[in-house]
């Protein structure tokens, strides 16, 4: 099967970079009164969710703050080329914005490099950073102590799969699998019941970047074990997990998928731009019956986001990703999200904060959980029944909240995440056994981690 070339992408983000770094001119330092603000911007150009919040953040911000303005710079990027311009951005005070958007896998790696400022002297006055969950407030706490992002929203993983292509197939309306033998039963019924259609997406390969890690194999890996300890690090040793038989399992499941040729063609698994495929044609289009994924789906649904699909809690059924075999606790999710951190070489960090404080209003932070179907980490907000109620879905994956599982946040998971990247392109492609897989996975486990590893 074809392997997608990889200097092409190492190329495309390097020429990426480097345009940012041009689009910057002269860096966040070039006006004491102007707060520049880089967001990460959707591939797809309809749409704009995040831009037309941002716009609206903008207006509120200078009409309470005169003589301020708010100047946004968009990264548009597939999300591993977005974070190699935003580290570059981050490198120079000529080059780093004033307030930037990490993805909390990759915050501890940044912090770690000194890319970003503590902020806790400004939440210790902040008397709504109380009002903030405390695991949302964890994922962005580094391994000294200090808080360097300020969460605006998390997520959790589940099944979505289409009523219509269900019902052609003969499966039921109020799907719910117990196994992950469950989940290959149906996705083989639809590969002979419904032609045509994808039966079940499992993102995988370095392609698709973090999605695949945790989308794909870790909502797996987390299923092997009996729910209670990290199947990736230990922190009683301090060491992360060598590829023991539940690694080689949730490989397993992804070779099986596209050996049997039960997911999308593998040319189309490793494009980057896949997930956008996958939101705007493929589930609205009725052709993919089970998408392994996550909760903020609906954001390219709803009204003005440029794919609107008001039937889609009609078409669009939930399931929730059960254990591997349905042992305790029966069910598995992930959580992540995002946060707005501050870069150590911002010009204007106090007026970073302000407009930080100005997003995060109960108000404001309950409009951008909806709008971007995210959930929320404010406890005011997540008590209130407008939020509940605001459109299908979120009260199904609210409530996987109390079973998800949070990824290893220290700085060497981002190379461990492009690790197994690697081992699942490997499967899915072909070009490695499971074994041979996971003993490579092993290896490059020694050498980005420098040495940390236990095996159990």
């Amino acid at each position: 099967m074809p392997v997608r070339p990889t200097a092409a992408p190492v190329l495309l983000a390097t020429l990426l970079a480097a345009t940012t770094l041009t689009a910057c001119g002269s860096g966040s330092g070039s006006d004491p009164d102007t707060v520049k603000v880089s967001y990460k911007q959707s591939t797809d150009n309809s749409i704009r969710v995040m831009d037309t919040y941002l716009g609206e953040m903008k207006k509120q911000f200078e009409k309470a703050n005169p003589g301020k303005k708010v100047e946004l710079v968009p990264i548009k990027a597939p999300d591993s080329e977005y974070y190699t311009k935003l580290q570059q951005m981050l490198r120079s005070p000529k080059t780093a914005p004033d307030l930037v958007y990490e993805d909390t896998f990759l915050i501890n790696s940044d912090i770690t490099s000194g890319y970003l400022k503590p902020l806790d002297p400004y939440l210790d006055k902040w008397s709504d950073w109380g009002r903030f969950i405390g695991t949302a407030k964890a994922a962005a706490k580094a391994q000294d102590g200090k808080t360097y992002g300020v969460p605006d929203g998390t997520d959790t993983r589940g099944l979505w799969f289409d009523k219509g292509v269900f019902a052609k197939a003969g499966l039921p309306a109020d799907w719910q699998p117990k196994t992950w033998d469950d989940i290959l039963a149906a996705a083989r019924t639809i590969k002979k019941k419904v032609p045509g259609v994808t039966p079940l997406n499992v993102y995988t390969g370095k392609p698709a970047g973090e999605a695949a890690t945790m989308q794909g194999f870790e909502m797996l890996l987390y299923g092997t074990g009996d729910g209670t300890t990290d199947p990736l690090y230990d922190t009683a040793s301090k060491k992360w997990i060598a590829g023991g038989q539940g690694f080689k399992d949730a490989l397993g499941f992804v070779e099986t998928v596209y050996k049997e040729k039960l997911g999308p063609d593998v040319t189309d698994a490793l494009d980057p731009n896949f997930a956008t495929s996958v939101r705007g044609e493929l589930l609205p289009k009725g052709k993919l019956g089970i998408d392994l994924d996550g909760s903020w789906l609906p954001q390219d649904w709803l009204k003005g986001s440029g794919h609107e699909w008001p039937e889609w809690s009609q078409k669009l059924g939930l399931a929730r990703m059960p254990t591997q075999h349905g042992q305790a606790p029966g069910k598995v999710s992930m959580s992540g999200g995002w946060t707005w951190s501050i870069p150590s070489k911002a010009s204007n960090p106090d007026l970073a904060f302000t407009f930080v404080k100005t997003m995060q209003t109960k108000a404001n932070a309950q409009k951008w959980y909806i709008a971007n179907s995210g959930i929320a980490v404010r406890n005011d907000v997540a008590a209130d029944p407008a939020y509940v109620k605001a459109q299908p879905g979120i009260k199904f994956f609210t409530d996987l909240v109390a079973s998800t599982h949070y990824r290893p946040a220290y700085p060497a998971y981002p190379r461990v995440s492009t690790a197994i990247q690697e081992a699942m392109e490997s499967v899915t492609t072909g070009d490695s056994s499971v074994d041979r897989a996971a003993s490579a996975y092993d290896e490059e486990l020694k050498t980005v981690t420098d040495g940390q590893v236990t095996r159990k």
